[in-house]
């Protein structure tokens, strides 16, 4: 499979990029109002399918988890995400009056927690006597507030999200609960195949490789496949948290691409910086093999399993330049 296209990267911070609203008040007020999913919104959805005829109303605040709750559902859900756009950063969206009626007209509500999605959270909490089930992710994999919150790079988080996913769905429309089980079967055997066996296969021939990364997006990941990350855990937090790093930090990278310590950089190119812009040049011009990743689906039309796929075989083949394996 050949990798997918990524957007340009984004040279502007992520404080500047998208100003924080007042997502309470917008929820509020469109409570009130609540109906049925913006079509505008809508990605991966099915339409109702046998057993029971039910439509479970799903809305997640991210396309990546919305693409395996869709998947996971088939025709039994209409999953609507709320993040879609490549272009735009989850850290600071502000939610429209149409964000507010999806999330008070759901049945079931994904978020990802730990702080990444907070203005999720408001939403959620301006509708909260709905009896609406809510899934947050942090709570699920237990990563508290200040943790790593890029959980939808950890290969073991990820399944732990699709068994509750699936266990949710069939608390809702007990009627299909074969179904569900089947979907999930499905996935977890063949849909995401390439996926798992990417991450096998990565993990067992470069496993310790040591590599440098652009932020702490990366860092889960690197866990799943067995690979060191050398770059500083400040730095890392800083980029992703979009505050400055420190000149010691810039250093000590600057040093470890110079004496290439790190055989791999791999860097989010939704949130590229000057600074990153200078440790991917350098890390280029020292022969050091560079690889990319985005925070969410890129392009924004693609499965969960096409998008991770499509990364990791970059990284796979960053790996092998640089390894000679």
């Amino acid at each position: 499979m050949s990798p997918l296209s990524v957007p340009a990267p984004r040279s502007v911070p992520r404080p500047m990029r998208i100003a924080v609203g007042a997502a309470m008040a917008v929820a509020t007020a469109a409570t009130a109002t609540a109906c049925s999913t913006s079509p505008a919104k809508t990605g991966n959805t099915g339409a109702t399918g046998g057993g029971s005829g039910k439509t479970i109303q799903v809305v997640a605040g991210e396309n990546f988890w919305g693409s395996i709750a869709a998947q996971l559902g088939g025709g039994h859900v209409k999953v609507t995400s709320i993040i879609t756009n490549p272009d735009t950063d989850p850290h600071d969206y502000e939610p429209t009056a149409a964000d507010a009626r999806t999330v008070a007209g759901a049945q079931y509500a994904i978020v990802n927690g730990i702080g990444y999605d907070a203005w999720a959270d408001k939403l959620l909490a301006s509708n909260s006597g709905s009896g609406r089930t809510e899934l947050k992710v942090g709570d699920l994999v237990g990563v508290k507030p200040g943790g790593n919150p890029h959980r939808w790079y950890s290969p073991a988080d990820v399944h732990k999200v699709i068994e509750k996913i699936t266990a949710d769905y069939k608390k809702l429309d007990p009627a299909d609960a074969a179904s569900f089980d089947q979907q999930k079967t499905t996935f977890e055997t063949k849909t995401l195949a390439g996926y798992d066996k990417l991450i096998a296969d990565i993990k067992a021939k470069y496993a310790g490789t040591p590599i440098g990364a652009s932020e702490s997006i990366v860092t889960p990941l690197a866990d799943g496949l067995g690979l060191k990350m050398l770059t500083p855990e400040t730095f890392l937090d800083a980029m992703s948290e979009g505050t400055d790093p420190t000149a010691k930090d810039k250093a000590t990278i600057d040093d470890q691409i110079k004496n290439k310590q790190i055989k791999v950089y791999v860097y989010n190119s939704q949130n590229s910086t000057p600074d990153v812009q200078a440790q991917v040049q350098q890390a280029k011009a020292e022969g050091i093999p560079v690889a990319t990743v985005t925070e969410t689906l890129a392009p924004a039309g693609a499965t969960f399993q096409q998008w991770q796929t499509s990364q990791l075989q970059g990284i796979e083949q960053a790996l092998a330049k640089a390894t000679g394996k």
